[in-house]
């Protein structure tokens, strides 16, 4: 029961902002790597 406890508070924190306020990401990512593209989502007939 402590485990299940813990592991629900241990969630509760993570999804509250507990480890702090959200940062904005910079111009330029850490590693070199860019992301882009398009989704779509949707049914055509």
């Amino acid at each position: 029961m402590t485990r299940i406890t813990a592991m629900i508070l241990l969630a509760f924190l993570a999804a509250c902002g507990a480890d702090g306020e959200p940062e904005t990401p910079g111009d330029k990512p850490a590693n070199g790597v860019t992301v882009s593209g398009e989704a779509t989502f949707g049914v055509s007939f």
